[in-house]
């Protein structure tokens, strides 16, 4: 079965975005990747990406010119506990808030923001009920 190795986030600033996401969930990067065009850091069994604009080019790609969501990222934690200590360090390092930590129709407990450049992303857990 195929399995999903990276997911990449096009960004303007791909160290302060590095620095948001490494910071937020303690990632580790993975240094031998690094170039002035790209970051990255595991995650969990795949890898979180940062390209900077000139990988549009090397890609083949035209970057996307009109607005709206159409990617975010979920991450998984142990715990609703966790899901607010990290919502709440997001906020401080500098993410929007899209939706306090709530629990979904499909049970799940799970917080919505934005990071830094307005890219959406989840903070998810989907154990039992605490």
């Amino acid at each position: 079965m195929p399995a999903l190795t990276y997911t990449n986030i096009f960004t303007t600033d791909i160290d302060r975005m590095a620095e948001f996401y490494g910071e937020l969930f303690g990632f580790e990067e993975n240094l031998v990747s690094r170039t002035p065009i790209f970051r990255a850091f595991f995650a969990g069994g795949t890898g979180l990406g940062f390209n900077a604009p000139d990988a549009y080019d090397l890609l083949g790609l035209t970057p996307q010119e009109t607005p709206g969501d159409r990617v975010f990222q979920t991450f998984d934690v142990e715990s609703q506990d966790e899901v607010r200590a990290l919502t709440d360090k997001a906020r401080d390092l500098g993410a929007t808030i899209v939706k306090e930590p709530f629990t979904t129709y499909y049970g799940w407990y799970q917080s919505v923001l934005r990071d830094p450049d307005g890219n959406a992303l989840r903070i998810n857990f989907r154990g039992t009920p605490e």
